[in-house]
């Protein structure tokens, strides 16, 4: 039987907000786990088909914001907190594993909230599934991608030197096997914004999008359609909402 995993779309929302709201969710599944090995240990089985885990699939749009993953390197971040601060751009040190990175207008965020006990326990299948639904998605643009080795995320001609570019940044968390933090694909997104950072604290390699690719802007919300499709086809699961 396929997982159900319920689609929210929140628009737009400032980072902060929108970590806010993940961890809610992550939390609240990750106490029903709790609860659930509690009433397994009493040897009580009434309240299971009440408590139970759900899943969540959240897309947004962030105003301009830099985040640094729990491992990166602050030397990354080429611009000062006052100078993001002039400019409007917010800046923030999380949780997810990854290092700097950047979300803004016209980049398509994507926060799964998974109980991967439900799926698979498999922290770099997990990733390696999400990387699958963008190359597919990718694919029904005419955009051939694919994965780097050893580097986390979604590529175009990672195996020609001096011409790879990075188009999908992904950065995950999870508690008890619930899953936070997702990905970033740049679709019609603001390149320059990448120039004030050492992208995921890789040098010497670019940053593209989907339009820099095609050389002409996208309907967001038809990519927005794509990766649902592919997310679901990928995680052999049903999306809602």
């Amino acid at each position: 039987m396929k997982q159900k995993i319920e689609f929210r779309d929140l628009a737009q929302m400032r980072y902060k907000e929108a970590w806010d709201y993940q961890e809610a969710l992550l939390q609240e599944s990750v106490g029903i786990k709790a609860a659930l090995r509690n009433l397994a240990d009493s040897g009580e089985s009434e309240g299971e088909v009440l408590l139970q885990t759900r899943h969540y699939l959240l897309f947004v749009e962030h105003p301009p914001v830099y985040t640094l993953g729990k491992s990166g390197d602050i030397a990354n971040v080429l611009l000062s907190e006052e100078e993001m601060g002039r400019r409007g751009i917010d800046f923030f040190k999380i949780n997810r594993g990854g290092d700097i990175t950047f979300h803004g207008p016209q980049q398509l965020v994507g926060y799964p909230i998974l109980d991967l006990e439900k799926f698979f326990t498999d922290i770099g299948r997990y990733l390696r599934n999400i990387e699958e639904a963008i190359i597919l998605t990718l694919a029904e643009y005419g955009i051939v991608s694919g994965r780097s080795e050893g580097e986390t995320g979604v590529w175009i001609d990672a195996d020609k030197k001096g011409m790879e570019r990075k188009i999908c940044a992904i950065g995950v968390r999870s508690s008890r096997w619930v899953t936070m933090h997702g990905f970033a694909l740049n679709v019609n997104t603001d390149l320059a914004y990448f120039e004030n950072i050492i992208p995921c604290g890789i040098r010497d390699k670019q940053v593209t999008s989907i339009e820099k690719e095609l050389g002409h802007p996208v309907d967001f919300e038809e990519v927005k359609e794509r990766v649902k499709r592919n997310f679901a086809k990928v995680f052999d699961a049903e999306l809602t909402g």
